[in-house]
């Protein structure tokens, strides 16, 4: 008995020893295991803030449990094109910051504001801290006219108007003159017609929005009350969408004014057009054609402002007043259509007509620009080729957004293209393309060599300090906020 008694507890004393060790031995592993796992974790970095930068982001950290994201931007606030692109009448629009918040103030996102890639740390150098880069800086390019005189004082990118009303930092000292009566509008998409709508809106709406008090100031003063809006194509080939249009025909203490020749044919044409195309067209003709009931002719009648679409014309030349020292008027040359809806071309027919205006803004497109030049760069298209967001020649390197397809769509749009870009990178990580097995630093080392370089970025919680003054000064003149609208001002704050 005794033997098997001291069996017994020799066996229970190395049963109960080998758990502890057991135990001891899956802490260690599992301690080992977790700190592998921060380490190993693939790190992603992503350049620019804007919708394609936070929905890359988005969909990178909803997808895998081990990616961490670093986004860095050029200015020290996010947000890019719903900060300083969206019309500040549009309110509803900019909720997607909420969802871009709770992206940034995920644990496995950080945000740094202030940095310049290309000039502050390289292209190549992020690649060698970070296992995929993400280029998704958007469009800040104008597209140029190529006409004599678009660099007479009154001729304005949109790009840079829509800045200046809404805070853009290079576009503070913009001071457009509005003391015409007439500006033109080149381009007919949805940009065109915020900035016609900002043109013409009553001051009181305005006075709400988060539109700069500058921009409010000038719009105050100005003199413009007829806005025409110009496009080289037809009615049908239009590029706004219905809801920039019902706003434009609903615009209080303004009214339409068509060409009822520019409509010719068109409505025997509506009929085989796609739905949302067909419902525009329709709502264009009948704000063109249709006699207005007798409430709509008494608001017409009333009005003080004019807009008009003016359809079949293109930029000639834009005309200098008699010192050729600014914007008097643009000649237009006169098209007709060969082929029918959205591959219709304009010929010139050789006719043009002169218009008097002295403000002419070119809406005709915003375009990319090269970054650094370890990058290729498609110059004609003003894009990154690409692949699905995978960037040609360059492993381990993507992009998201208007870098990827050139500036079109709406935010949707750019959501969409941004969650197929990042479904690329999580494909190339699962199937070794992109090698994740080797630790990276990540924004370690990127921070030591910023340090270095002396620049100080501005982190998410120091924008929320920015946040927090910009609506305050809001609230205290009934506006959602009151942009800073300098970068050393936005810094002194984001570093109390």
């Amino acid at each position: 008995m005794s033997g098997h008694k001291l069996l017994f507890d020799g066996l229970k004393l190395w049963t109960s020893g080998r758990s502890r060790w057991i135990s001891r031995l899956h802490d260690g592993i599992n301690g080992r295991v977790q700190a592998c796992f921060s380490s190993f974790s693939p790190k992603v970095c992503i350049v620019g803030s804007g919708p394609a930068g936070f929905y890359t982001a988005q969909h990178l950290i909803k997808a895998r449990q081990d990616v961490e994201v670093d986004i860095y931007e050029r200015l020290p606030v996010p947000f890019g094109l719903v900060r300083f692109g969206v019309a500040p009448d549009h309110p509803e629009v900019k909720n997607v910051i909420n969802t871009f918040t709770q992206t940034a103030k995920h644990s496995r996102c950080s945000f740094y504001g202030n940095v310049n890639v290309g000039r502050d740390v390289s292209v190549e150098e992020l690649q060698r801290a970070y296992h995929a880069v993400v280029l998704s800086y958007g469009a800040e390019g104008n597209r140029r006219m190529g006409v004599p005189g678009e660099d007479l004082a009154g001729v304005y990118s949109a790009k840079d108007f829509v800045g200046w009303y809404n805070g853009l930092p290079s576009c503070r000292e913009l001071s457009p003159d509005l003391s015409c009566e007439t500006a033109v509008i080149l381009g007919q998409g949805n940009v065109a017609l915020d900035v016609a709508r900002i043109l013409l809106s009553p001051i009181d709406i305005l006075k709400k929005t988060d539109i700069t008090q500058p921009a409010l100031e000038a719009l105050v003063d100005s003199q413009v009350r007829r806005v025409l809006i110009v496009g080289r194509r037809g009615p049908i080939q239009v590029a706004c969408t219905i809801k920039e249009l019902r706003e434009m025909v609903n615009l209080p203490d303004t009214r339409p004014e068509m060409v009822a020749a520019d409509f010719e044919g068109v409505t025997e044409a509506v009929k085989d057009l796609p739905r949302p195309r067909k419902r525009l067209t329709e709502l264009m003709l009948k704000t063109a054609l249709e006699v207005p009931g007798e409430k709509e002719q008494e608001r017409r009648n009333r009005a003080s402002r004019v807009w008009a679409f003016r359809f079949f014309r293109s930029p000639v030349e834009i005309l200098a007043n008699p010192d050729n020292n600014r914007t008097a008027g643009i000649r237009l040359a006169v098209n007709r259509l060969e082929g029918s809806g959205e591959g219709a071309r304009a010929v010139l027919t050789g006719e043009v007509e002169d218009v008097a205006c002295g403000l002419v803004i070119s809406s005709i497109g915003y375009k990319s620009l090269p970054i650094d030049p370890s990058v290729p760069f498609d110059s004609y298209k003003a894009i990154v080729p690409n692949s699905m967001g995978r960037v040609q020649q360059a492993a381990g390197l993507y992009c998201s957004g208007w870098l990827k397809t050139g500036p079109t769509g709406v935010i949707a749009t750019t959501m969409n293209n941004s969650f197929d870009t990042a479904r690329s990178l999580l494909e190339d990580m699962d199937s070794g393309t992109l090698d994740v097995s080797a630790a990276r630093p990540g924004s370690q080392s990127i921070s030591g060599l910023l340090e270095k370089r002396g620049v100080r970025p501005v982190t998410f919680s120091d924008w929320e300090k920015i946040d927090s003054v910009e609506t305050s000064r809001g609230d205290a003149t009934g506006k959602p906020r009151e942009k800073l609208l300098t970068v050393e001002e936005m810094l002194q704050l984001a570093r109390k």
